[in-house]
């Protein structure tokens, strides 16, 4: 995977407000698991939608990365299909649907413990040219 700076919000070890995930390839697909505790609640019980798109978003740029690409959203579009409960594992997992140049879309979701898909979502990333 790619080398990110150890202070990332999502990947970050030296960041002390940060989720600290691992994420891990799958076949095709990059994939990472995340209990939400009570700092990341938007209603009581209930994980905020802009942490839920913040992983998702992360997961996508990692289906990325994992070629050796470093690319910044371009666009993101999420679709909340149900809420994210605090405490229990959270899976999200995104692939890779298609590159022309510079450009690569790309999809994810969140899936709940029970099967459940709980959000999706769709990007779009530009390659950067550093």
């Amino acid at each position: 995977m790619f080398d990110y700076n150890h202070h990332c919000f999502v990947c970050g070890e030296l960041n002390p407000q940060g989720l600290k995930l691992k994420f891990f390839k799958e076949g095709e697909k990059v994939c990472t698991t995340f209990v939400p505790g009570e700092v990341y609640q938007g209603y009581p019980g209930i994980v905020h939608g802009g942490i839920t798109s913040t992983v998702l978003d992360e997961v996508m740029s990692r289906s990325i990365s994992a070629l050796g690409l470093m690319a910044f959203t371009a666009r993101l579009e999420v679709r909340f299909r149900t809420h994210i409960p605090l405490h229990r594992p959270v899976r999200f997992e995104a692939w890779i649907t298609g590159r022309k140049g510079r450009v690569i879309d790309t999809e994810a979701r969140a899936v709940l413990d029970d099967g459940a898909i709980a959000a999706e979502a769709k990007a779009r990333f530009m390659v950067a040219d550093l």
